[in-house]
């Protein structure tokens, strides 16, 4: 997003968009955001900049880094945000969705052994302790 003209400073930003001044920087210095700089050295951002902030936060929803949105930010439109066919989306949405079914089976596995560690635990502590073996003088 480039900026023409006069806009607002990233405090007005952080009020539109209920985003922190520090995480809009961070997206400034992600490539994700693009303010002017206004004669006193100040950020300025159009009004265009409320909907690209929609748009981040949107697809940091659904998983995607602020280097894959970068990416896809030439495909973004609307602040839903609509996704155009480009040729890069497909591949890093599909990329994308692989490693979250990836992540999920580990969690799935890592929670299965957990309550079979919890199953055999509880099993193990509804016995009856064993007695003591006898003392021989």
């Amino acid at each position: 997003m480039k900026v023409k003209g006069a806009g607002v400073l990233i405090g007005e930003l952080s009020r539109r968009t209920g985003i922190h001044t520090h995480q809009l920087r961070y997206y400034e210095a992600q490539g994700l955001l693009e303010p002017g700089r206004g004669v006193n050295g100040y950020r300025e951002y159009t009004d265009d900049a409320v909907r690209t902030v929609a748009q981040i936060r949107k697809l940091l929803e659904a998983g995607l880094s602020t280097q894959e949105i970068q990416f896809l930010q030439p495909c973004v439109t609307g602040a839903a945000p609509d996704l155009e066919p480009c040729p890069e989306l497909l591949d890093t949405l599909r990329a994308r969705l692989r490693g979250l079914d990836e992540q999920i089976d580990t969690l799935v596995r890592s929670r299965q052994v957990l309550h079979d560690y919890l199953d055999v635990t509880e099993r193990r502590m509804s016995r009856p302790a064993p007695e003591p073996a006898p003392e021989f003088s």
